[in-house]
């Protein structure tokens, strides 16, 4: 079997301080998966692609492209195009300027650039040659992601590529990031957003406080626990009966019911406790969200 696109190894960063940033972090992702890094902030999620692409250097552990060991100006990186925090560019020049100066200013040629692929996949337009300065925020992010695909990469590493956008802004670079997974890349992008990462990921690596909570498939993962929602007669007489029981995570009120987030079991023992203890039960829905099993998964973990 042909090694993994990424992978990373017993990862562990610790910075001054004796800050743990990463704590014996393994995953790896395959060729043509969309991959989501999912955590909450201060997962350690940036720190890990900073490894992975050679600008940090771990205290234990090593990252891997294409089965070799990354290490700092290594050339598997010419083959990755990334984005880590907010792309910069000249505010008065145009972004197809931009984009050919910053390309040129590398040494390469002009023609080995993939300006029309690039362009295509971000969908800007004519707005391509309006002055950067003009630019929403959402257009800058998508020019940055022009950016990075200019050499046709093979591995797109993105590092919360719609933090700050408006939810308008999100959709046009989720959908950017799908283009390029179906021009063939395989991509690899951080986010604390769950809807996010179960919206266009084919896979997800979830982690807190710097370690592996859990890797899979979304549609695995999103198996592996859900939510029940109640509709009952009694709101408050069905919290004290559900809380008692083992297979309930957590209870919510979402009027005019209750989210019951379950570790396992089956919604019919639910029922049955709540009948047992004579409520009336009106409504049953099971939901199955990435949100309700990253839930379920960092609680546990804790």
């Amino acid at each position: 079997m042909s090694a993994p696109v990424v992978e990373v190894r017993g990862l562990s960063k610790r910075f001054k301080g004796n800050v743990l940033a990463v704590d014996d972090f393994s995953f790896s992702v395959e060729a043509g998966q969309i991959c989501g890094m999912l955590g909450p902030n201060g997962a350690g999620k940036t720190t890990t692609l900073r490894v992975l692409l050679g600008l940090v250097h771990p205290t234990a552990g090593d990252a891997y492209l294409f089965g070799e060991r990354v290490r700092p100006s290594s050339p598997l990186l010419y083959r990755v195009g990334a984005l880590i925090e907010t792309a910069a560019f000249v505010p008065h020049l145009s972004g197809l300027t931009n984009l050919r100066l910053w390309w040129e200013s590398g040494g390469a040629r002009r023609a080995d650039a993939d300006f029309d692929g690039a362009l295509a996949i971000a969908g800007l337009g004519d707005a391509i040659n309006r002055k950067v300065k003009t630019y929403s925020q959402g257009m800058r992010q998508r020019l940055g992601l022009a950016r990075v695909l200019l050499g046709r990469p093979e591995v797109l590493v993105l590092d919360e590529p719609t933090n700050g956008l408006d939810p308008g802004e999100m959709r046009e670079v989720r959908q950017l990031v799908r283009r390029a997974a179906d021009e063939g890349a395989t991509v690899l992008f951080s986010s604390h957003i769950l809807a996010e990462v179960e919206q266009i990921c084919t896979h997800a690596v979830v982690m807190d406080r710097g370690r592996l909570v859990a890797a899979g498939s979304v549609s695995d993962l999103v198996g592996a626990s859900g939510a029940v929602y109640l509709e009952v007669d009694d709101v408050a007489r069905a919290e004290q009966v559900l809380k008692d029981l083992p297979i309930v995570k957590r209870i919510e009120h979402e009027a005019p019911g209750l989210s019951v987030g379950m570790n396992g079991g089956k919604r019919s023992e639910l029922v049955s406790a709540l009948v047992r203890a004579g409520v009336g039960v009106e409504t049953v829905t099971s939901r199955h969200r990435l949100e309700d099993a990253f839930l379920g998964m960092v609680e546990g973990d804790n």
